[in-house]
């Protein structure tokens, strides 16, 4: 089974991942690529274009493999704002949409805690485009930050 999990950024979508998937599933999560491609001591949430350039990548590749083995593992992937195109992929493929946000005032708090200028573009992207998003919502609140 294939779990599309979105959300926007700082809302729990690792979390839900974490307290969801087991040892054997496979996980595909920008910031934790992001975090294997870099050296010691590079930020959790790593937004230089160079590395997420390659994060983007290897993503794709992984995205790509893990679909191929769909009747074997679970795949857990965290897609903040899927494109029509995408959506209409994850379709084909039976996923189950899993939206991950606990609101707007929580996610503007976390992502103002985390002094990100880019998330927080991010962020309020997201909510601009949520109509765009399924009607199957999943509201959570994770765990406190």
């Amino acid at each position: 089974m294939l779990y599309v999990v979105t959300g926007p950024p700082a809302a729990g979508k690792s979390s839900w991942i974490q307290s969801h998937a087991t040892a054997r599933d496979v996980v595909i999560d920008l910031d934790l690529i992001a975090t294997a491609l870099t050296g010691p001591g590079a930020p959790q949430w790593n937004q230089d274009p160079t590395i997420l350039r390659v994060a983007h990548k290897a993503r794709y590749a992984a995205i790509e493999e893990a679909c191929q083995l769909l009747d074997k593992v679970d795949v857990y992937l965290i897609h903040t704002m899927p494109s029509a195109k995408w959506m209409a992929r994850y379709k084909r493929l039976d996923a189950e949409i899993v939206v991950v946000d606990p609101g707007k005032a929580i996610v503007t708090e976390r992502v103002a805690a985390m002094r990100s200028p880019e998330m927080q573009r991010v962020a309020s992207r997201w909510y601009s485009q949520r109509k765009n998003l399924p009607r199957t919502v999943m509201p959570q609140a994770s765990r406190q930050w």
